[in-house]
This record gives C-alpha cells, sequence and structure tokens, in this order.
C-alpha cells in the first residue's frame, strides 16, 4: 500500500489595480496640471508636476505620508501599499474633486523631485 501527501500552498491573492479605477482617479484630478502617471507591477504610481505623490495600489488611492498630507487628512489611515512597502496615507474622499486638489497642492511642496537616473 502506498501512501501519497500532497502540500497544497495557498498564495496570497494579488489584486491588481484596475484601468477603470485609474481613469475614475485621472478624472477627479483634471482641475490640476501635469498629472502623469507610471504602470508598476499591476500598480500605478501618480506623480503631480514631476513629483510622486503617491499611487492606486489594489484599488486605493494611497499618498505619502508627508506632514502636509496627514494635517489635511488628520483622521487617514495608514496602509500597506504592498507587502514590505513604507505605509501610505489611504485617500478617502476620491469622490471630491476639490479635496484631492486641495490635497495634492498641499503635498506639493513638501515632495522631493525623483533621483534622476544617471546612465553609465
Amino acid at each position: 500500500m502506498h501512501f501519497y501527501c500532497f502540500f497544497i500552498t495557498h498564495k496570497q491573492k494579488i489584486v491588481a489595480s484596475s484601468k477603470e479605477y485609474l481613469q475614475f482617479i485621472l478624472e477627479q484630478l483634471t482641475d490640476l496640471e501635469e498629472i502623469t502617471y507610471r504602470p508598476m507591477m499591476g500598480e500605478f504610481i501618480i506623480y503631480y508636476r514631476g513629483k510622486i505623490i503617491g499611487g492606486i495600489y489594489d484599488d486605493r488611492l494611497l499618498v505619502k505620508p508627508v506632514k502636509s498630507a496627514i494635517a489635511y487628512m488628520p483622521s487617514a489611515s495608514y496602509e500597506l501599499p504592498y507587502d514590505g512597502a513604507k505605509e501610505m496615507l489611504l485617500v478617502d474622499e476620491v469622490e471630491n474633486k476639490e479635496y484631492l486638489a486641495g490635497l495634492f497642492k498641499a503635498m506639493y511642496n513638501e515632495l522631493p523631485f525623483p533621483k534622476s537616473k544617471k546612465n553609465k
């Protein structure tokens, strides 16, 4: 008689952000100039006037937890965009265009420009 042992491993379900949610957020940000994005591993990095403001992770808008964002959204929850990442602030009021524009404008001066990659 033979006994077979099967090991079933459950991988964590990876939920990528939808292009529909990205388009919704971009539409909500049309009052601002120079909003761009870059796809990254199924998610989207959001730039405002050349600076990384945050991103869309698992169909959630998360922003960097800079002082101005914390002051603008004092009750915002901290969430992980993905395993091993630094916590970011969850933006709950994504339906409010004026709120989003105000948040991005408040954060802009506090954010650094991305480091340039030098070609060797």
